[in-house]
């Protein structure tokens, strides 16, 4: 596939979206190219090689309508419409060659281009040809048309250019109109897509759409990853529903990028990368929080394969003083650098990732090793349960994969059913397939949500009294400190059979329990931890958080997971990558404002070679930094080690 050529698994680069320094959205109109150069010039010396450029519609396709005898005519605004090919698009020549000069000096500098084709909404603000004004860019058919030739002229123009990288659909192009259906974003994703196809099938065609949904909504995973080679995120934790909790440098919005873009992936069966991202300036906070926040993400991003990361934006726009920026206070400072051309701190974030990045020993890093399944199912809010979900695992030390219910289940030592809501979250065929890989020697967790299952005994091991509602938090001893968790909707009254009470809340009712299943192990928890854990902020990152990870923890130990390196310490998440059998790279990042010490334990025919990317040193004590990361190297040798706890300073 073209993607896998432009942006390889296990490579990783890092960009920004750009609007010109002096102009923000009026840079084809106010068209400076030597300060353009001057930009480009700037960001390269920065290590920022790839850039989301925007096209702006009305500027390139500057059509209007006039009426004559009541019949409506599209031509440009001085003149009708000719038979050359630019005309027949609508197309504006001189846009065309001003976007010429910017493809020339974005090669000049080393920089990758992918170019958001159809900008029609751009930071809150919506932009058409005056000739569409009124209409619905998605839907309307004489509006699409128009769109679809625009997008065959431009692509077919710059094809060939070496600066290209990729082809987007366009900015969040889901905002440029209603959609009554999936149906009709079906069909307009799909023109656009093989549009460009048609002109170039040597680059990937990226989506470019934010908040896709996995079952419901009119826009989704699965019908963006059928017609698409690549899905986005723009993962800004003040956006996305269960992510605007604490701040942003603490483990819930410093998994957000990754957490989302892996939910993509996963389902989609595509590559999925952060393609716009940030904290959206000093009213959420200041430029040191930011850049420890820049650098967890990055981080992140990197050693979950996510390909690359580009940050929203360029530059300050406060100096400018039309829409949006004269309306919206939020877009006027998103930049990496301000609008005097200074530097902000998450600039030098970015230069030395880059430079640790270059001096690895190798030049892509395997993909990691994941250790669970997490199997989204129907009639549930699937994104809260997947990301808190996600969370809970990474403090638990192990990693997860997403699948939705309905696809092929692929085999895994441990399963994952967060927050299972509604009668048909899972068909007969979808259980008898889930039992059968725990009977066979899988561990299965079900986490409650008024569900329904059946056959329910003897999967679960107990039998049910009785179902209520709960008008009070329940309350529990988990690893001898006092929990509690908002009363759920439905509570289930059970009486064990063959299962183990492994929780009871403290009236004496079972709230954990653990049943084998032929050669494997059924859990059951009787509340829906994840969906609840997902509204309740600081519930992951504080100094004295619940210890709800360890019920993850728990399950993981008899799942018998596996694993190079653990530890305990529940803000430090792990990655694993396999350079052959026998050599390992190990990331372990901090999610936490706040520096980690903590001991690590080998596994016993394991030995650290090198730390290659802090150079820090291996020692008797392991400490690392607030929002930072530990690249460690390692070798199996054929001698047997005693396990081996170590730290490092």
């Amino acid at each position: 596939m073209a993607c896998l050529q432009s942006m390889p698994s296990g490579s990783f680069s890092i960009g920004c979206n750009y609007w010109a320094s002096h102009s923000g959205i009026e840079m084809w109109s106010d068209w400076q190219p030597e300060i353009i150069e001057r930009d480009f010039m700037q960001l390269s010396e920065n290590s920022l090689n790839v850039l989301r450029i925007f096209p702006l519609w009305p500027e390139f396709q500057p059509l209007h309508c006039f009426w004559q005898a009541q019949t409506p005519i599209i031509s440009f605004a001085d003149r009708s419409l000719g038979h050359s090919k630019a005309d027949r698009a609508g197309v504006s020549t001189a846009a065309i060659d001003k976007f010429k000069i910017l493809a020339d000096l974005a090669e000049k500098y080393d920089i990758k281009l992918i170019v958001g084709l159809l900008t029609g909404w751009m930071s809150g603000r919506l932009f058409v040809p005056p000739a569409f004004e009124g209409c619905n860019a998605l839907t309307d058919p004489e509006v699409i048309k128009w769109e679809k030739r625009f997008v065959s002229y431009f692509v077919e123009a710059f094809k060939n250019h070496p600066a290209l990288l990729a082809w987007d659909l366009g900015n969040e192009c889901n905002c440029m109109g209603q959609t009554k259906s999936p149906d009709q974003s079906w069909n307009w994703t799909n023109t656009i897509a093989s549009a460009i196809r048609l002109a170039d099938d040597s680059h990937p065609v990226i989506s470019g759409m934010h908040s896709l949904q996995c079952e419901s909504g009119n826009w989704t995973i699965f019908d963006q990853s059928e017609l698409t080679d690549i899905l986005t995120t723009h993962p800004y934790p003040r956006f996305t529903p269960k992510c605007d909790q604490e701040q942003v440098n603490t483990i819930r919005n410093g998994l957000h990028a990754t957490a989302e873009s892996l939910f993509n992936s996963d389902i989609g069966g595509v590559p999925c990368f952060p393609e716009e991202l940030g904290t959206l300036g000093p009213c959420i906070c200041n430029e040191q929080v930011t850049a420890e926040y820049l650098r967890t993400t990055l981080y992140s991003s990197w050693a979950h394969d996510c390909r690359a990361l580009l940050w929203w934006c360029a530059y300050d726009q406060d100096h400018l003083n039309f829409p949006p920026y004269e309306w919206n206070a939020l877009e006027r400072e998103l930049g990496l650098f301000k609008n005097t051309r200074e530097p902000k701190p998450v600039v030098k974030i970015m230069r030395e990732f880059q430079k640790t990045i270059d001096k690895l020993p190798f030049k892509q890093l395997p993909k990691f090793e994941t250790d669970a399944i997490c199997l989204l199912t129907r009639g549930q809010d699937q994104w809260s349960a997947a990301f808190s979900s996600f969370i809970l695992g990474k403090m638990a030390k192990f990693n997860i994969k997403f699948q939705f219910i309905d696809q092929p289940l692929e085999d895994a030592p441990l399963y994952i059913l967060p927050s299972v809501s509604s009668s048909s979250c899972i068909y007969r065929s979808e259980w008898f397939n889930l039992l059968e890989k725990a009977k066979a020697g899988a561990t299965l967790l079900v986490t409650y949500d008024n569900a329904f299952f059946q056959p329910f005994e003897k999967a679960f091991g107990f039998d049910i009294l009785s179902r209520e509602r709960r008008s009070q938090s329940i309350e529990f001893v988990l690893d001898n400190q006092n929990v509690s968790m908002l009363h759920p909707e439905a509570w289930l009254k059970i009486r064990p059979t063959t299962a183990e009470v492994l929780l009871q809340d403290n009236a004496g009712f079972p709230l954990m329990t653990h049943n084998h299943y032929g050669s494997g192990n059924v859990f059951f928890f009787n509340l829906p931890l994840e969906t609840n854990l997902s509204d309740i902020p600081n519930v992951f990152n504080h100094a004295n958080t619940q210890p709800f990870w360890k019920i993850y923890k728990m399950v993981a130990s008899v799942a018998k997971l596996k694993k190079i390196i653990n530890c305990e310490h529940p803000q430090l998440g792990i990655t694993e990558h396999y350079l052959s059998e026998t050599e390992a790279v190990v990331v372990i990042i901090n999610y936490s404002p706040q520096e980690v010490a903590t001991s690590v334990l080998l596994a016993p025919d394991w030995q650290v070679s090198e730390d290659i990317g802090s150079q820090a040193g291996i020692d008797n004590l392991i400490t690392i930094v607030s929002n930072s990361c530990l690249i460690l190297h390692l070798k199996k040798s054929t001698v047997i080690y005693p396990a081996k706890e170590f730290t490092k300073c």
